[in-house]
């Protein structure tokens, strides 16, 4: 991750860029003890992945191109994030992690990726 962020970068951009440095500088104290479930929203799709920062390895992954989306009415709205975010949760408990901390990317902790965080504690993981 850059530390320095070009002049001709959008605005919106470097906004998100300098909220997911004091995010990360908050899960740092806790990496390596949990896994991570880290979360990007794209303007398409929506992805979620569980890190082990140990190992240096992805323990489960899922989004909202794979085919269990292809029937949805779409994959980029509130109920698809809903529903992601419990598969997210049941790959999760199927691989033995129960805790986890929520990296939203520096992404608003609102809409889509609130959806998906909610959705991953009714699927029983704890943030």
């Amino acid at each position: 991750m850059a530390t320095k962020i070009r002049t001709n970068t959008n605005p919106r951009t470097v906004i998100r860029h300098s909220k997911k440095i004091r995010i990360r500088k908050k899960i740092k104290l806790q990496q390596g003890k949990i896994a991570r479930l880290v979360v990007y929203r794209s303007n398409k799709f929506l992805y979620a992945q569980l890190v082990d920062d140990k190992k240096g390895a992805t323990v489960v992954q899922a989004n909202t191109s794979e085919k269990t989306f292809e029937g949805a009415k779409s994959q980029k709205n509130l109920e698809a994030a809903k529903t992601l975010g419990k598969l997210i949760g049941e790959r999760a408990l199927n691989a033995k992690v129960e805790r986890v901390l929520f990296d939203r990317n520096g992404f608003e902790y609102h809409g889509r990726i609130k959806a998906l965080a909610e959705g991953a504690r009714e699927a029983g993981l704890k943030f």
